[in-house]
């Protein structure tokens, strides 16, 4: 039976989120995902990999940057956050952005950080 286009719409976006929480050891480079709430301009969930703990975690922001005129991004960052849960692998780690993402009507937003040199 042919997959249903609601199911692999689905499939596509988990991986596509899963694939954006990289960690590269490396060049201590890490992919973020943040949802946004488009209606408030705020970054609502942040989440990202914790190699000391070596698992996932998303965290629900408390409070913003109120000077986000000049900043180019578009919407308040995040300056404090609570864990929301945390994740042994990238793609329950997606299923959970994209669920909250569907329940609140979020959008997504991506960064790659690097490691300060030590």
């Amino acid at each position: 039976m042919a997959e249903s286009a609601d199911n692999f719409l689905r499939r596509f976006l988990r991986r596509l989120l899963a694939e954006t929480l990289l960690y590269d050891e490396e060049y201590g480079a890490s992919g973020n995902v943040s949802l946004i709430d488009e209606r408030t301009a705020q970054e609502c969930y942040v989440a990202s990999y914790l190699s000391e703990e070596a698992q996932y975690i998303i965290e629900k922001a408390t409070d913003w940057d109120s000077d986000t005129a000049d900043d180019g991004v578009g919407y308040a960052l995040a300056t404090d956050a609570e864990t929301y849960r945390t994740c042994q692998t990238a793609n329950e780690a997606a299923a959970t952005l994209l669920a909250l993402a569907k329940a609140h009507r979020l959008m997504p937003s991506f960064a790659l950080l690097f490691e300060e040199p030590a």
